[in-house]
């Protein structure tokens, strides 16, 4: 994806990302059914990508089309994707797509946490395993003859015990694998639920190793800070000098007495 639509996706992510905490299944369901008519229409994929067309023109058309058939929040979503500049048609469906399977993982992350997340991850790898290890199920799933509803049925079974969000994403990539094999789709989904999972994990260097009493202490300051129990990873640098490095995510924390001499230098080079 360039960089002009991956900044258009940035600014999707963090539209949606409010509208997660009290998320339920049918948002990814409402925006995964978008995606379909995205897919199939390329006249409308064109219209929504048109940097000549004004956005409230985009708005108005997503509107006639989407009003009343899905949430406000699936809506206002899809127009926030077409309100941006993209570099080609099919990035702005990749862009629906990934937003529909960050909704997913939000989903299982609100119902049980990082158990929640770990166990959407284990059952799409455990689809993935039954799936590349026989050629026959990889041929009924791959059958673009074949009905969809039988194609999904029997992807289902494939995971008896999916969760309720895994077999969304199971049933998504059957049913709708844009150009790729079922099992690829579904480790592209991995990709994006390992993603989030990191949210869950606080990785701290350190010059010298953490006493227990310390790692305590920042454990509970940092699952104060940031509203969940994190796992702690703990790394040794001697490198920063002094004080914490600290990684939640995509944000970071640096504490180190290294990136304020470096902030100095800079500083005084300038």
């Amino acid at each position: 994806m360039a960089s002009v639509s991956s900044e258009s996706l940035a600014k999707a992510l963090e539209f949606l990302e409010p509208k997660l905490a009290l998320a339920s299944i049918e948002l990814p369901k409402e925006l995964f059914a978008v995606l379909e008519v995205l897919d199939a229409n390329a006249g409308l994929r064109r219209a929504l990508t048109d940097p000549a067309r004004e956005v409230a023109e985009k708005a108005g058309l997503l509107a006639q089309l989407l009003r009343g058939k899905v949430s406000a929040d699936a809506e206002n979503t899809v127009a926030q994707l077409a309100s941006t500049r993209w570099s080609s048609e099919r990035d702005i469906s990749d862009a629906l797509e990934t937003l529909a399977v960050t909704a997913v993982t939000a989903v299982a992350e609100q119902q049980d946490g990082a158990s929640g997340l770990n166990k959407l991850e284990q059952d799409l790898f455990s689809f993935i395993e039954v799936v590349r290890g026989d050629h026959e199920l990889q041929r009924a799933l791959d059958d673009a003859q074949a009905p969809v509803e039988a194609k999904r049925a029997l992807a289902l079974k494939l995971v008896p015990n999916a969760s309720q969000t895994s077999q969304v994403l199971i049933s998504q990539a059957v049913s709708n694998p844009r150009g790729l094999k079922p099992a690829n789709l579904v480790e592209r989904f991995v990709e994006l639920v390992a993603k989030r999972q990191q949210r869950w994990i606080a990785s701290v260097t350190s010059t010298v190793e953490l006493s227990e009493g310390q790692r305590s202490r920042l454990e509970t300051s940092l699952n104060k800070l940031y509203g969940r129990q994190l796992k702690l990873n703990t790394a040794i640098d001697p490198s920063l000098v002094g004080g914490l490095v600290v990684k939640v995510g995509d944000e970071v924390v640096d504490a180190s007495v290294a990136s304020r001499v470096a902030d100095l230098r800079r500083a005084l080079a300038s």
